[in-house]
């Protein structure tokens, strides 16, 4: 399915020019944005991440 909707998105981006130039403009400002680029990847990372356990009694 992730592959699927992957090819739809480039397909768009082949057939539109003008789309391309917009997503390439959009994904420039977010990379702009080291607030919001480190929170994002933050939560795309944090599910993988090893849960730490407290101490117990």
């Amino acid at each position: 399915m992730r592959w699927v909707l992957l090819g739809a998105l480039l397909a768009v981006l082949l057939l539109i020019p003008s789309v391309f130039t917009v997503v390439g403009a959009v994904v420039a400002w977010l990379c702009g944005q080291p607030v919001l680029l480190a929170f994002v990847l933050g939560a795309v990372v944090r599910p993988y991440l090893p849960r730490l356990r407290r101490w117990t009694r």
